[in-house]
């Protein structure tokens, strides 16, 4: 895969992910869904932090939410520029394919999710019991590195009481699949998805004849 194919990749995955999230924010309020079948549903929620809202500072606890955040959004952006390196390096070395697209997905994904923290806090208002205003005049929710994340797939397959003898959650009402995402989770769960049910074909080693792509 080229340099241009592999950009327009990540494009078309980074514009359909912002696409989703601001109709989302400027046509829902936070919390409102639309049933689209029994077991999807569209539900507006914001992630503050990291997979399953858990925030840094709930693993250390001297830390502010508003330091933790601005540590965890900074830490997104060195990884995902390493990510672009290895993405880059890769073509140069002219990876397998599957390779190249698993780590254009993680890349694509990672940084859609970095632009709802660093630039949405600016861009919108909050969106508590009202739809949120794209550059509102009164300003944004809060500043630059404090967005929010936009997840709005849902995925509630099976709803029940698992039985008691069930560890930990034995006699309790369980949702299966309770956690809401975005089109950028899909992205780097797809890709890291990829990596591991194709591993021995992605970390193909190039053969000696090939030459740098340097398109």
């Amino acid at each position: 895969m080229t340099y241009k194919k592999a950009i327009l990749f990540i494009l078309i995955i980074l514009v359909i992910d912002q696409v989703s999230k601001v109709y989302i924010k400027t046509n829902f309020r936070l919390q409102e869904s639309v049933e689209v079948f029994s077991w999807f549903k569209i539900l507006f929620v914001e992630n503050n932090g990291m997979a399953w809202g858990a925030k840094l500072s709930d693993f250390f606890t001297f830390m502010s939410d508003k330091t933790a955040k601005v540590i965890l959004t900074i830490f997104r952006i060195i990884a995902v520029t390493g990510i672009g390196f290895w993405l880059i390096n890769s073509i140069k070395l002219k990876a397998s394919k599957i390779l190249i697209i698993s780590i254009a997905l993680i890349f694509s994904g990672a940084l859609g999710n970095i632009i709802d923290s660093v630039f949405y806090g600016l861009i919108f208002n909050d969106s508590y019991g009202q739809i949120a205003d794209f550059l509102p005049e009164e300003g944004g929710y809060s500043g630059l590195f404090h967005g929010k994340v936009v997840d709005m797939l849902h995925f509630p397959i099976w709803n029940g009481v698992l039985p008691n003898w069930f560890p930990i959650w034995g006699g309790k009402a369980f949702t299966f699949f309770q956690p809401v995402f975005n089109i950028a989770d899909v992205a780097i769960s797809s890709g890291v998805g990829m990596l591991l049910f194709f591993n021995k074909r992605a970390f193909t080693k190039p053969s000696k004849t090939d030459t740098i792509v340097l398109e």
